[in-house]
């Protein structure tokens, strides 16, 4: 059975990323079809759409809530036009923002440059509000970013960097060196034994929030000794055979999320304190109370995220994947 992608956000948007375009960006930002997608603080611009939902707040280059931006990165095309990203952090708007650290952000910003329905969001809260194409530049230029944002200087030899290829690459003009915009491998594994799956939450999490574990891949690690790695120091518990189902982008900063389905060879729960703050077996009918909300302790998950995914798939028993 072919895995259906709809309600994992950020996936299948076919997205025509034109690498062949990246040394001409001055061409690019001329065409009249150009548009630029802002971000403030990690956030992309929305508008109200006619249809209900949200769509992309999509500006032609040189508007005026532009100004002071950073430099336009490239995100591809969409219908053979140029979308761009820039990062218009250093505005200071007028309003309510949220706390540094805040979990979720459920503020919106709006710029007196721009109509009263185009705000700023946190792009966790409307991932599936946007079509996929939308959701996968929102992803990208977030993603994109963010990693300009902490590379700023060459880790050769330390000089600071220039941005070049239209956002995906910096140069050092000191020694030389090419750096590119990196992707951090996270494994995600829905564990079961039987009729039950595992499910976690971490310190600091929302109350009633649980998830699939997850975990970074480390160097020299297989994506199948990963989920075996993870779940053990996590939980103690021990798996056995694992196989991929999906893989989801996660632009938080900037992660790669690969959907597992591991089976558990043993039950006892001895937790790390430092990464997970709570775990719990829960049957196919209690989880089933959870998606219902009606789960006396566990809240629904995130919808468009990869581990609501492969727990609704479970439920359904349409786990599509591939033995490893």
């Amino acid at each position: 059975m072919q895995r259906d992608e709809r309600d994992l956000a950020f996936a299948g948007g076919g997205l025509d990323r034109a690498a062949h375009l990246r040394g001409d960006l001055a061409a690019l930002m001329a065409d009249p079809g150009a548009r630029v997608l802002p971000f403030w603080r990690g956030k992309p611009l929305l508008a109200d759409a006619a249809e209900g939902g949200r769509r992309l707040g999509l500006l032609a280059p040189g508007h005026p809530a532009l100004a002071g931006g950073g430099a336009p990165l490239l995100l591809g095309l969409a219908e053979g036009k140029a979308r761009l990203a820039v990062d218009i952090s250093g505005w200071e708007p007028v309003g309510e923002v949220a706390m540094p650290g805040s979990f979720f952000d459920p503020t919106e910003q709006s710029h007196p440059d721009l109509p009263g329905d185009h705000r700023f969001a946190e792009l966790r809260g409307v991932m599936l509000a946007l079509d996929p194409l939308e959701a996968e530049l929102a992803a990208t230029g977030r993603s994109l970013l963010a990693w300009h944002g902490t590379h700023g200087f060459c880790s050769a030899c330390g000089a600071a960097s220039e941005v070049a290829k239209a956002g995906w690459q910096r140069s050092c003009p000191a020694c030389g060196a090419q750096h590119f915009p990196r992707t951090d491998p996270v494994v995600i594994m829905l564990i079961t034994r039987g009729n039950r799956t595992l499910i976690g939450r971490s310190p600091g999490w929302p109350e009633g929030m649980y998830s699939c574990l997850a975990g970074f891949m480390e160097p020299g690690e297989t994506m199948e000794a990963a989920v075996r790695r993870e779940v053990a120091e996590e939980t103690g518990v021990q798996v056995g055979p694992v196989r991929f189902v999906a893989s989801q982008p996660w632009p938080f900063p900037s992660s790669l999320m690969l959907g597992c389905h591991g089976a558990a060879l043993t039950e006892d729960l001895v937790l790390d304190p430092v990464e997970i703050e709570d775990a719990v077996w829960l049957t196919r009918e209690e989880m089933a109370d959870v998606f219902a909300g009606a789960h006396p302790v566990v809240r629904p998950p995130r919808r468009g995220a990869i581990a609501a995914h492969l727990l609704r798939m479970w439920l359904a028993d349409r786990l599509d994947c591939r033995q490893k």
